[in-house]
This record gives C-alpha cells, structure tokens and sequence, in this order.
C-alpha cells in the first residue's frame, strides 16, 4: 500500500519538536526549524529526505526501487523516496535517522536524555 505524505507527517510528528511546514514552497518537515523531509512537486516527485552520503550511496546501489535521485540531488545528503514503493517500517527507520542528522544537539540530548529515563 502506498504511503501518503499525511502517513508520513504522522510518523515523524512523533520525534521531539517535528513541525509541518514548507521548504521550497513545497510540503516539509522540520526539527526546530531545520528541514529533513520535503515532499518534492517537482515532475519526477518522491520524498527529499536527509542522509549520509554513504547511506545515500547503499540506498541507490540496493536496487530498490523505491530509492532513486536526480542530478539536482547529486552530491548532496538527500535520498529521493518513491512513497508508492516504500516500506512503511523502512520509512519510519529512514525519517528518524533523518531527524538525528537535523536535530540541534541541545535537542538530540534531550531526546537522548527522556529515551534512558525509560
């Protein structure tokens, strides 16, 4: 089934100060006020979302179909993701690791902090 941007607002709305806004004049999320996830409405679509480059890399090399990018995207930390083909468990996966790498460190302890509370 394919993931909506709503499901995916759903699911990181969840993680420490996510907030929906824009990015680009197009649908995002942000963690204090940095964005990691933007929904691309550009002709070829799909999820922007941050990762490591060497992540980024494995991800295209996978063969997975719901992984892809575009020139504009070449040497920058952001996978393209084809909601229509994602695993809705491998997204969640993929925005929190996307909110570790956006989140301000004051916010990553805090987070850090409330998970060892538990």
């Amino acid at each position: 089934m394919a993931v909506t941007w709503q499901d995916v607002v759903t699911m990181a709305t969840g993680l420490p100060e996510v907030e929906e806004s824009t990015w680009w004049r197009s649908p995002a999320l942000k963690v204090a006020g940095k964005g990691f996830a933007r929904l691309r409405v550009e002709a070829e679509g799909g999820l922007a979302l941050r990762c490591p480059m060497a992540e980024k890399e494995y991800l295209l090399a996978s063969g997975d179909p719901a992984f892809y990018s575009t020139p504009h995207y070449d040497g920058h930390p952001y996978i393209l993701v084809d909601l229509d083909r994602i695993d809705a468990c491998r997204l969640i996966e993929l925005l929190d690791a996307a909110w570790w790498q956006s989140a301000p460190a004051a916010v990553r302890r805090r987070r850090e902090h409330e998970e060892r509370g538990r």
